[in-house]
């Protein structure tokens, strides 16, 4: 498990060279504000947006996800430890106000780029409002 990529996988780096084609600037692998060892895989700090990509298999996908016959028991527990991670690191993130996006592996980079993009245009859009 040590030589699976956890960040820059292809469908990472396909959204971000989407983002920053249409303008977006952004932060990657930031950490999450009072959560060691966990971290942000895209970041828009001005306007408190989180972008998530998760892996099929490592954050149980229910469409794709698969499940490792050999040592069963452990892998189950193992996948469920982080699903449960992922819940409890939206909801901090959310108490904190931001905005979390969730991706899976398999949703197309054109289609995450153009939700991220709208979200970030009507966090501003609601942040200039305020001023």
């Amino acid at each position: 498990m040590s030589r699976q990529g956890s960040r820059d996988t292809a469908q990472e780096l396909a959204v971000r060279r989407l983002l920053h084609a249409s303008g977006l600037r952004y932060r990657v692998n930031v950490p999450v504000p009072g959560m060691p060892r966990r971290t942000i895989d895209i970041v828009f700090p001005r306007v408190k947006i989180a972008i998530f990509l998760d892996g099929c298999f490592w954050h149980g996908c229910p469409q794709h996800a698969t499940h490792p016959k050999a040592n069963a028991e452990w892998w189950r527990t193992k996948l469920d430890k982080n699903t449960a991670r992922d819940i409890e690191t939206t909801g901090h993130l959310t108490e904190a106000g931001w905005t979390v996006l969730r991706f899976w592996e398999h949703v197309p980079a054109e289609e995450v780029a153009a939700t991220v993009h709208a979200a970030v245009d009507r966090e501003k859009r609601d942040r200039d409002r305020q001023k």
